[in-house]
């Protein structure tokens, strides 16, 4: 019967009984603040976990652009003494030298984008 007017009158039986539940209100609180804080530290973990491999990562695109010019500088421009009346040396001779014009007039501004993400990505203390 109790069940049946706690229906009616859109309420619980335990309030109908006069049963106190603000305790188990601030249980609820409690526990859900525990896990409001977990899930705070995992976010914040996750977080630092992105900013590492984003630092790692730029200061490997850094080091390869590096490499790449160092290369290139070692080589010394090897297609210009290619015999270019074979098609295929004609082909490779022209890319690579469109590769090596590009890559000498904008390596700068790779390498300064690099290093300044690097330094806005950096963990600060």
């Amino acid at each position: 019967m109790l069940i049946k007017l706690a229906e009616v009158l859109d309420t619980t039986v335990s309030t109908l009984l006069g049963e106190s539940i603000s305790e188990s209100k601030v249980d609820d609180i409690k526990a859900i603040s525990e896990k409001l804080e977990i899930i705070n530290l995992q976010l914040s973990q996750r977080k630092d976990d992105r900013r590492k491999i984003a630092h790692w990562f730029l200061i490997s695109l850094c080091i390869i652009t590096i490499i790449v010019l160092i290369s290139l500088i070692l080589l010394n421009s090897p297609y210009l003494n290619w015999d270019y009346s074979k098609p295929e040396n004609a082909v490779s001779g022209v890319a690579f030298h469109s590769f090596e014009w590009l890559f000498i007039r904008i390596v700068l501004i790779i390498l300064i984008g690099l290093i300044i993400g690097i330094f806005l990505i950096r963990k600060k203390d």
